[in-house]
């Protein structure tokens, strides 16, 4: 039953990672805001990425939410792997 859920939390973790790469990608390319899929991405990642804007500040232009949202997702990856190999 741990397993399952360690395995759940690595895959859950691993689609939020891929989400958040595909919203960078789409932002810098200047895919339009309007289309669908930006909208499926922002509902997918905006619960993770708004409450760490809340806590980091803007530098300029420059949003560092994304960056500080995939290093926590990869730590929580990696524990969850950890758990799994024991």
């Amino acid at each position: 039953m741990i397993d399952a859920l360690a395995l759940f939390i690595t895959i859950l973790a691993t689609i939020l990672l891929i989400a958040i790469f595909a919203r960078i990608i789409l932002s810098l390319i200047g895919f339009d805001p309007n289309n669908p899929l930006s909208a499926i991405l922002h509902e997918i990642t905006e619960p993770i990425l708004g409450p760490i804007r809340q806590f980091m500040p803007r530098f300029g232009m420059f949003d560092l939410s994304p960056m500080v949202a995939s290093f926590l997702l990869i730590l929580v990856i990696n524990a969850a792997q950890r758990f799994l190999s024991e």
